[in-house]
């Protein structure tokens, strides 16, 4: 498989047949020299180009600006299929600090392993006003983390509908901070490919 920029990879996927929805843009990191028993490592990066991404707060009330699940809500859950489905309809969750016992006593089993918990790093809010919640939503649209439990991490770099030098930018910031994380940096980088949704993927240069 022949190595092509971003650019020239980008302008090749958008040339395949359009589909019905919107395609996610996916990116490909495929390591080498990396014992993912003893060096795997968990990491939120930001990104310079925000990705639009469905979010969910644990909260002790409704909110107006995001889906929320108060602690009344939590005997909904009864179910391991019910918390299942929640980790596969939101992207993030975020929640209000007082309730993180409680949210790790119901839901995490299930959101721990997948990375779905509220983390310190990023989604523990201190307050619940509008403003917080707005400010940290919008926060975690510039957020991407990073749990490499395996040699290939594949990460979502944005949507098709996104310009070709933006969705550069947001996976060479990816890139970069992976980098900075692996124990020998580029070295342990095998490659590098990039896809969207239903295309198959394109190698490129980084």
């Amino acid at each position: 498989m022949e190595e092509q920029t971003f650019e020239k990879a980008l302008e090749e996927l958008r040339k395949d047949k359009k589909r019905k929805f919107l395609q996610t843009v996916d990116l490909i990191i495929n390591l080498q020299e990396f014992d993912v028993r003893k060096e795997s490592f968990n990491t939120f990066i930001k990104i310079p180009h925000p990705i639009d991404k469905k979010i969910c707060a644990f909260l002790t009330k409704k909110s107006s600006i995001v889906d929320t699940i108060t602690k009344e809500g939590f005997d909904k859950y009864k179910e391991k299929k019910e918390i299942k489905n929640l980790t596969k309809k939101y992207d993030f969750f975020i929640a209000i600090a007082p309730l993180m016992p409680q949210i790790a006593t119901k839901f995490g089993r299930i959101f721990g392993p997948v990375g779905k918990m509220p983390s310190p790093q990023a989604g523990i809010l201190t307050k619940e006003d509008d403003k917080t919640i707005k400010e940290n939503v919008e926060k975690m649209k510039s957020m991407i983390r990073i749990r490499v439990k395996e040699r290939s991490i594949k990460v979502i770099i944005g949507r098709e509908d996104l310009q070709n030098k933006d969705l550069k930018e947001n996976a060479e910031a990816i890139i970069n901070a992976i980098e900075k994380n692996l124990p020998r940096g580029k070295q342990n980088i095998k490659n590098v490919l990039i896809k969207f949704t239903m295309t198959k993927p394109i190698k490129v240069k980084y």
